[in-house]
């Protein structure tokens, strides 16, 4: 892992859950809390990085289930924390609308929280001892933020860019916007240029090798890929989506799971987004087919379990 300054602390987490970064300092702040399957786990690993100091701030990238699930546990453990969200989901927040804030839609869990700051684009916000600039990222979340500490060169940059890949872009299956945006983020952290990335899943990464300027490439290509056939990015939407149910429930009967799949409205969406010339009974066996056949998912005579 490249140098992190002293007074940052990254907790590498998986595919479920986000990495979560703390902020050192007087004030200490928590940036992304992970999955609400794994909330004990994030209170537990920064009650004891605290060493006896109290939860100041809670600030979130986005508001998907796995970078916002711990907040809930960790505004129990601290209750005078105070937590930050992006400025337009605020009032989701406030109002707990949860297909606002896409847990209906993609029939995720994520334990109710509060919050009572908003993450302003173009403004700062000082967490623990390091000021931090603030930067629209639509793309893979069209209300998402990127943090970047200048003087030391470290970007957060949540689920805008991975070293390797990149997630799913959901305003363009919601039909609310293109791929166009996350071209557009991507050159704003090539603008930014910045010597360290915490991205939201994977080890950060830095300049060392062109690992930054490698990832950037990797990305924009997938992007014009999805932009030129975006029926893969439905198809890998789908494959994606449904990984992550079994990431978090681990295993479920048939029955239950077949259950899921037909109740599921991203899904729906995805299997109209990649071959509509389908049923959905056909479209389900070919998306499901590699997925098994590859060990990501198992299936036993009652259940279908998450694989490799």
């Amino acid at each position: 892992m490249p140098a992190l300054p002293s007074s940052l602390r990254v907790f590498q987490r998986d595919w479920l859950s986000s990495n979560n970064v703390l902020c050192l300092g007087e004030a200490p702040a928590l940036i992304d809390t992970g999955h609400v399957k794994h909330a004990d786990d994030t209170v537990r690993l920064v009650r004891e990085a605290l060493d006896g100091q109290a939860l100041i701030d809670i600030a979130h990238t986005h508001l998907h289930s796995d970078h916002c699930g711990g907040t809930g546990a960790l505004q129990q453990a601290w209750p005078d924390a105070r937590t930050w969200v992006p400025e337009p989901s605020l009032a989701h927040v406030l109002a707990w609308d949860e297909d606002a804030l896409t847990f209906g839609t993609t029939t995720q869990r994520c334990a109710r929280f509060t919050a009572q700051h908003a993450l302003v684009p173009g403004q700062s916000v000082r967490l623990g001892a390091l000021d931090w600039q603030l930067h629209a990222a639509p793309g893979h979340d069209a209300l998402a933020v990127l943090l970047f500490q200048p003087e030391h060169g470290v970007l957060i940059s949540g689920d805008a860019m991975w070293e390797h890949g990149v997630g799913i872009i959901f305003p363009h299956i919601d039909g609310s916007d293109g791929f166009a945006p996350f071209t557009d983020t991507l050159a704003l952290i090539e603008q930014l240029d910045p010597d360290l990335v915490i991205p939201g899943h994977g080890a950060p990464f830095g300049r060392q090798g062109g690992a930054i300027r490698a990832a950037l490439a990797q990305a924009r290509a997938r992007i014009a890929q999805f932009h030129d056939h975006p029926a893969q990015h439905a198809l890998y939407a789908a494959k994606v989506m449904i990984k992550y149910q079994l990431l978090d429930v681990e295993t479920m009967r048939h029955a239950d799971f077949q259950a899921w799949l037909d109740s599921s409205p991203i899904l729906h969406q995805l299997h109209g987004q990649h071959r509509p010339d389908l049923t959905w009974t056909a479209w389900l066996a070919l998306i499901l087919a590699p997925l098994f056949g590859k060990g990501v998912l198992r299936r036993d005579d009652t259940h279908v379990h998450n694989g490799v």
